[in-house]
């Protein structure tokens, strides 16, 4: 390359002696007096300069740091070897510094320490914030990643295809991102919350397995665990093929990412992972995507307690949590039972056993008689702590809350392992809080047993070919076998409230091709985000994104959301109406 020879990363003392040319950032200046020692970083790492010519140390006290600047020199050996790092048996002895871009302004921050400042200012500058080497790895580790996932799936076979990104607006699902036609006034199109029709229409244009590193948007809130606006999965579908054709597949891909990238030491799943039931899943961990590195389980004692005080309301569900080996204080409890309230719960009672067994403490004077069949269901011994929860509505959930602040609190948690399982047999349909009925899942799963099922059960009797895949607690995908059959899914359409009418004009290129010979077809698609955020141990998916949105769906580094000008919406024949509450600050 003209402008260098050799990056900042690669030079070793087998280079001593060369004249080479450098190009980086200023990063640190160790003003000496009779010398200056700077080190210029790039891409791939740090070299070494040291400078004793009162010129050209005169020339580099006028250089800003984070100033790009080239270098040019010979290779001498370090008087002073630095082992941490890969350069640190060499500097550079320059002939000629010239500045390529001179920085400025004042930084905002440091860069070696970017990721302690806040979180908008280091989005706001987010290019500042990549110059870090530790946010910087992320996003390269983020990409070995996602090239590993694509050279897998093209060893399995799998095709990759890119669909559309203007599409139909969907009645089911999340909120749209929706956007204005200008040929077609009033009507509009809507960015893919996944790319779910057109990889089924792919199935049914003959095409077996394909795959794409695709792009949904959906317009929810944020969660430490989900960017809000557009997030990309690793979308797949498959022709002829059953819930275990997926599973054989996604075992071998997700077990052979997780233990190529995991940290070194860790423990991963192979495949085949464990099966467990929806409805289990609640029962046993009170939550469908549960943490099984976690060893506690919710059991339930409504049948115990249910007619004692506090619990003899009608109709409430009793559940329990058991911790063997308890040494946690009083404080420790009510800190814990007052978390437990704040995420919704009535409340959570409990009680102790004693070192020889007795019921203490909490609500132990009311459980005195029910203590040797609550030992037997519980598998309770002396000093054992068990958290009670109980509810009308709602009590498996707020019990798989309790169970993970109980894991993560008293350290239970398995160290260095990736423990992966699959939820199955999710109801087709569900309540929602008004009592509507509507798709529990998704909407184009084939429900178990057909059209019969459907036409014989109870709605909430009926199970679906659905699966979501779970890793540590974090859902990382959600799947099904589909539903290709048209009588099937009218009817299946009609019982959550929607007439033909709407297939026909909300999923009519799907429909239709079903009528032509659709095969049976399954896929799945796990999230590259979460994936990598695990990988990397992050606590925030937004460490992990290269340009991330902030928790309110902004884009501070540049401006979006953002007003438009009058003739803009003009031409998409959009009229703006001032909202009746404030926007989010």
């Amino acid at each position: 390359m003209e402008l260098r020879t050799h990056n900042c990363g690669e030079l070793r003392d087998s280079d001593v002696g060369k004249q080479v040319k450098l190009c980086g950032w200023l990063s640190s200046i160790r003003d000496l007096g009779a010398v200056i020692f700077f080190v210029l970083r790039d891409y791939y790492g740090y070299t070494q300069v040291v400078v004793a010519d009162e010129d050209k140390k005169e020339q580099l006290r006028a250089i800003p740091r984070e100033s790009t600047v080239s270098v040019s020199g010979k290779v001498v050996l370090r008087s002073a070897p630095n082992p941490d790092m890969p350069t640190g048996l060499i500097e550079i002895e320059p002939d000629c510094i010239q500045i390529l871009g001179k920085c400025y302004e004042q930084l905002p921050f440091e860069i070696a320490t970017s990721t302690q400042s806040r979180e908008d200012v280091r989005l706001k500058y987010r290019f500042l914030d990549l110059r870090n080497p530790e946010v910087k790895d992320k996003i390269v580790f983020r990409s070995k990643v996602v090239s590993w996932l694509r050279n897998k799936m093209t060893e399995l076979g799998f095709l990759e295809i890119t669909t559309p990104i203007l599409t139909s607006s969907s009645p089911e699902g999340a909120r749209d991102y929706i956007v204005p036609s200008r040929l077609y006034p009033g009507h509009f199109y809507a960015l893919p919350q996944a790319p779910q029709q057109y990889k089924q229409l792919l199935m049914a244009s003959g095409f077996d397995k394909y795959f794409q590193i695709a792009p949904c948007f959906r317009d929810e809130d944020a969660r430490a665990d989900r960017s809000p606006g557009e997030f990309y999965q690793l979308d797949t579908e498959m022709c002829f093929a059953t819930q275990e054709d997926v599973f054989e597949v996604m075992e071998k891909v997700l077990s052979g990412v997780f233990k190529e990238f995991a940290p070194k030491g860790y423990k991963v799943d192979e495949g085949p992972f464990r099966r467990i039931a929806y409805r289990d899943a609640m029962r046993d961990y009170g939550s469908d995507k549960p943490d099984l590195r976690n060893p506690l389980l919710v059991k339930d004692v409504t049948d115990i307690l249910s007619e004692k005080a506090p619990f003899f309301e009608v109709g409430k569900t009793v559940k329990a949590i058991a911790v063997s080996e308890f040494k946690e204080t009083r404080k420790w409890i009510d800190a814990l039972v007052e978390k437990v309230k704040q995420n919704g719960a009535s409340n959570m009672y409990w009680f102790k056993l004693d070192e020889k067994g007795e019921p203490v403490g909490g609500i132990s004077k009311f459980i005195a008689d029910s203590k040797d069949a609550l030992a037997d269901r519980l598998g309770l011994k002396a000093n054992s702590f068990v958290a009670i929860i109980a509810e009308e509505k709602g009590a498996e959930k707020q019990a798989g809350y309790v169970r993970t602040e109980l894991g993560t609190g008293l350290d239970l948690l398995e160290k260095n392992a990736f423990r992966f399982c699959w939820i199955v047999d999710f109801p087709m349909y569900e309540y929602d809080d008004d009592g509507k009925l509507g798709f529990c899942h998704n909407p184009f799963s084939m429900p178990q047993g057909g059209l019969d099922a459907l036409n014989t059960k109870n709605p909430t009797d009926v199970l679906a070919y659905q699966y979501d895949s779970v890793v540590n607690g974090v859902e990382l995908s959600s799947g099904a076998v589909r539903n290709h059959e048209p009588a099937i899914m009218e009817r299946a359409f009609e019982i959550a409230g929607y007439g033909k009418e709407v297939i026909e004009e909300k999923f009519s290129a799907l429909y239709n091709a079903f009528k032509f010979g659709a095969p049976p077809h399954a896929g799945i698609a796990p999230g590259v985000d979460r994936m990598v955020m695990l990988l990397c141990a992050e606590q925030s998916i937004r460490e992990i994104i290269t340009f991330p949105m902030d928790r309110n769906a902004r884009d501070v580094l540049m401006g979006a959301p953002s007003q438009v000008t009058q003739k803009q919406l003009e031409d998409v024949h959009i009229r703006v109406v001032a909202p009746t509450v404030t926007p989010r600050d």
